[in-house]
């Protein structure tokens, strides 16, 4: 048999979530309307808890709702549930105020599944990928326990953490990208266009030209020559590349050479530390078990290599092992952070440590992002400002060695 959750309606009036085991979701429709309840909605079927009731969804058909907008909402949504405000009209009013067009259209649906009897949580659930399973589970754990505004809370301050990440790391590397594409554009500039045009001063010189001179020429004149056809085959091969990189083995391989990386493969490995520990915490605070918690919160990995790897582990947290234990067998958590969560463990507060641990690495990962973009920006000054130098030595040098010799002549 099968679980099933069902929107019902009491005889006294109310409106009431149940689970109900059976056959197929005719047969649990039957039976509650034979007991007298009004059925609004019969919910996907469940096989392990609330980790399986959040993987169901309609695969990513709808856009996706940006980290800044989907923050805003559920801030506005936690206080307006806490004013004691009921669900429908508070996702109706809140669509209405939403500035993204994105947003507006899920919570269309959501509504409008709320409206037919639907739960919250599986309203939420039924449009698949655009929102995360910890979201969902989070949501589904409060309509639970009846304090959904404190869930949604704790939830903001999850969500709040790790948009002040993303926006940190995209504040760190923009100087980086923008230094490398401004150089990238002076190389190209110097070589397709500067020295063919001044490769004609040096027809003369024949065999006389520096070495350095005649390899710069012969490779800016392949490029000019060749031109037409080298940008269409390199534009070809970035889309050949970004399509690859969104194939499971591409993306695979790509985050495994990140984690190989000397400074960047230890950031991968802290962001991902305060990432899965934050998220494990949200749903132990909201009352969901252990096991349920380490499932979703190891899909919640962006790496994919660490989130097989803590995948890994679940069943030796479902036979009843150590957590602490079971963590240490993935082979990428350091040994600090499984001591603090060994101690959190044996304490029996694992949740407020697994919050102490979230806090620590997120500070390791800001110092090991400075680390970061102090060693990516001398390196690409380095390296471009070479090339620039090479090429305007093979200019100028055939002109200073000329004008030497005229002056030997005298």
């Amino acid at each position: 048999m099968a679980e099933f959750i069902c929107r019902l309606g009491t005889p006294a009036g109310e409106v009431v979530t149940r689970t109900v085991e059976a056959v197929g979701s005719n047969e649990a429709r039957t039976r509650l309307e034979a007991e007298g309840f009004r059925v609004f909605s019969v919910g996907v079927p469940k096989t392990g808890g609330i980790a399986s009731f959040t993987r169901g969804g309609k695969g990513g058909t709808q856009p996706r709702v940006k980290p800044g907008d989907f923050l805003l909402f559920n801030q506005q949504l936690a206080a307006i549930i806490r004013a004691g405000i009921p669900i429908l009209q508070a996702v109706a009013m809140l669509r209405r105020r939403a500035a993204s067009s994105r947003l507006r259209f899920v919570l269309a649906d959501v509504e409008d599944k709320i409206r037919g009897g639907m739960a919250l949580s599986a309203a939420f659930s039924a449009q698949g990928p655009i929102f995360p399973r910890i979201y969902t589970a989070s949501i589904l754990a409060g309509e639970r326990s009846g304090a959904l505004d404190d869930v949604l809370s704790r939830y903001v301050s999850y969500m709040r953490r790790g948009v002040e990440i993303r926006r940190k790391i995209r504040g760190a590397l923009a100087y980086p990208i923008f230094l490398l594409a401004a150089s990238m554009g002076m190389v190209l500039f110097l070589t397709v266009y500067v020295v063919p045009k001044m490769s004609t001063l040096f027809e003369g010189f024949g065999s006389e030209l520096p070495a350095v001179t005649q390899v710069v020429i012969g490779l800016s004149n392949f490029v000019s020559a060749n031109f037409y056809w080298l940008a269409p085959a390199l534009i070809g091969a970035g889309i050949a590349f970004f399509l690859w990189s969104k194939t499971a083995g591409g993306r695979l391989a790509i985050d495994r050479f990140l984690l190989r990386l000397p400074i960047a493969g230890q950031l991968a490995r802290q962001l991902a530390i305060a990432q899965v520990t934050r998220s494990l915490a949200t749903l132990l605070a909201g009352g969901i078990t252990l096991v349920e918690s380490w499932e979703i919160a190891s899909e919640s990995l962006t790496n994919r290599e660490l989130r097989a790897r803590s995948a890994a582990t679940l069943p030796m947290i479902q036979e009843g092992r150590s957590f602490t234990e079971s963590l240490e067998s993935a082979g990428w958590i350091p040994p600090l952070a499984l001591d603090m969560i060994g101690v959190g463990e044996r304490s029996g507060s694992l949740r407020e440590m697994l919050e102490e641990v979230a806090e620590f690495y997120d500070r390791e990962s800001e110092v090991k992002l400075e680390q970061l973009t102090t060693v990516i920006e001398p390196a690409i000054l380095l390296v471009m400002g070479g090339i620039v130098v090479t090429i305007l030595l093979a200019i100028y040098l055939p002109i200073i060695r000329s004008i030497s010799n005229i002056g030997i002549r005298r």
